[in-house]
């Protein structure tokens, strides 16, 4: 049997100290029979206060707030109710931010700019249990990722160190691959094999491909 009942709306509470963009997210939201904005403050003290009787299913929260860090008010909101949904909506794009919001419980990261038809799609996209986030958020979080890989690279003694990068493109042209092989296989531009290799050279203080393969071989980089 279907069911025909209507579905209830997404109970939202909004915190923003910035009046007119507040009203902004308010209008819009409760536009749409699909969300119901159930409070809105300016400050985080107490929109944590209130939280117990309001029960949202989901909170979009600004992190410049006039009282307290927003990374508190998700740091708490998160303590007292984890089945609440926090999405952060907000200016602060920088890696340390974005890390802290997410480690302190966020579930999704946007970057005020996101048009309201976009927020509107990644507030059902959270609630459907994806993990909204800003392009620009995604590239700062890949952008770590891959440090950190780089950090945990083989190392050549004294203390270089070759990049993941630069030992899979050395370990490709062990193999016998030719450059545009090597490019079409790492996914790169030919361009830009040939400045990791100018990279291993140097490191390796080599001057050929040979005695690249040779030198990191000697050194057990590659196999």
């Amino acid at each position: 049997m279907v069911n025909t009942e209507p579905k209830a709306p997404i109970r939202i509470a909004i915190v923003e100290d910035d009046l007119s963009f507040r009203k902004l997210l308010v209008s819009t939201l409760q536009a749409d029979p699909d969300h119901a904005v159930v409070a809105e403050f300016s400050e985080g003290g107490a929109a944590v206060r209130a939280m117990s009787d309001l029960a949202p299913d989901m909170v979009l929260v600004d992190l410049g707030l006039p009282d307290m860090s927003g990374i508190e008010v998700i740091r708490q909101l998160k303590a007292s109710h984890p089945e609440c949904d926090i999405l952060v909506v907000t200016t602060f794009g920088d890696e340390r931010t974005i890390t802290s919001a997410l480690e302190a419980g966020a579930n999704g990261y946007l970057l005020k700019g996101t048009t309201l038809e976009e927020l509107r799609r990644d507030i059902q996209h959270l609630r459907t249990g994806g993990s909204p986030l800003s392009p620009m958020v995604a590239r700062q979080l890949l952008n770590k990722l891959q440090s950190k890989a780089a950090d945990s690279a083989p190392q050549v003694p004294g203390g270089t160190k070759l990049t993941r990068r630069e030992h899979d493109i050395l370990q490709m042209i062990a193999k016998g691959f030719s450059y545009a092989e090597t490019s079409q296989i790492c996914g790169v531009a030919s361009a830009t094999v040939h400045s990791h290799l100018k990279s291993i050279y140097r490191k390796l203080e080599v001057h050929s491909k040979t005695e690249a393969v040779y030198e990191a071989r000697r050194r057990s980089l590659i196999s």
